[in-house]
């Protein structure tokens, strides 16, 4: 077992140093693709055969999801009709690491003859696919991980995380924000985190509100109520002063001169951490309940009136 273990750690090695290598050798041609990619009118369209072809469905859909207009195209596909959906103003960007790919070369005159830009990534420079490009991503690399130099490995790692890198620079080229990436992305718990914000999801109604100078018997009786493990304490202007929690609660019934009928505010927390904008995300107010480890977030107007809670509970609820 400790031989295959090896193999697997010389496959990680491979791959890894491979990307640090290339950390190095992007140069002005990167550069001048990425110009390319910025400033098309149109769809950027990928395409590629077999490993390559699966790399850039997966680049494809990272691009479209960071704000450049993407989709993959099949070259085969292409030859028998959907060369159709390809456009005057969108720009390919093929994947042969050799070059070579008869299915891809096949395409290239047809494409040119549009007057559509074509940017190659491939290892080899004087290919087919660079010849027909005016941009080249060089793909070059020492080895495959393969023993055999066969299954496309090293090569398809290094494909797949330049393609990340475009579709970052990208990203910070187009100012592309958190605001933005919600937008393409509403569902599941990624959407829920960059998309809902306090006020779609805070607690309105039937807020377990009281006075300040109100006895923990009823301090209780709205704890209970209210069902959110806590009350909230206003002074006379109806401006947050405490919270008791249950925690509280069981604290003060550990002390001897425990009294049910003594002052709330003689047990709760002071000052305790609120908001006082519901714009912000969902995710934001969790970071500030983690970090202050708490339960409940209040949410208050800018007069430090609550108006709604936020708990820790309802966030795991939505998955957030």
């Amino acid at each position: 077992m400790s031989e295959i273990l090896e193999t697997a750690r010389e496959v990680l090695r491979l791959e890894g140093e491979e990307l640090l290598r290339h950390i190095n050798l992007l140069d002005k041609s990167f550069e001048n693709a990425l110009n390319l990619l910025y400033n098309c009118k149109g769809k950027v369209v990928i395409t590629g055969v077999g490993k390559s072809g699966h790399i850039g469905a997966k680049i494809a859909a990272t691009l479209a999801s960071t704000g450049t207009s993407s989709f993959f195209l099949h070259p085969t596909e292409a030859l028998h009709g959907d060369l159709g959906m390809v456009g005057k103003d969108d720009i390919i960007i093929a994947i042969s690491f050799s070059g070579e790919s008869e299915e891809v070369v096949k395409i290239l005159p047809h494409i040119k003859r549009y007057g559509v830009k074509i940017i190659a990534m491939s290892k080899n420079p004087n290919s087919s696919l660079a010849k027909f490009s005016d941009g080249f991503i060089s793909l070059d690399i020492i080895k495959e991980a393969c023993p055999i130099g066969a299954a496309p490995t090293v090569s398809t790692t290094l494909t797949l995380a330049l393609g990340d890198a475009l579709a970052i620079c990208l990203m910070k080229m187009r100012n592309f924000k958190a605001e933005d990436f919600a937008n393409f992305h509403p569902g599941g718990s990624l959407g829920k985190r960059l998309f809902l914000k306090v006020s779609d999801i805070m607690r309105t109604n039937d807020l377990p509100i009281v006075s300040d100078d109100v006895s923990l018997k009823i301090a209780i009786n709205s704890m209970t109520h209210g069902k959110l493990g806590n009350v909230l304490l206003v002074d006379n202007n109806a401006k947050l002063v405490a919270i008791l929690s249950d925690g509280d609660l069981r604290r003060a019934l550990m002390n001897d001169k425990f009294d049910i009928n003594d002052k709330a505010i003689n047990y709760a927390t002071k000052n305790p951490k609120t908001i006082d904008n519901a714009g912000i995300l969902a995710s934001k107010a969790l970071e500030i309940i983690e970090e202050y480890r708490i339960q409940m977030l209040v949410v208050t107007d800018e007069d430090k009136k609550p108006i709604g809670t936020l708990h820790i509970h309802d966030l795991s609820t939505l998955g957030i």
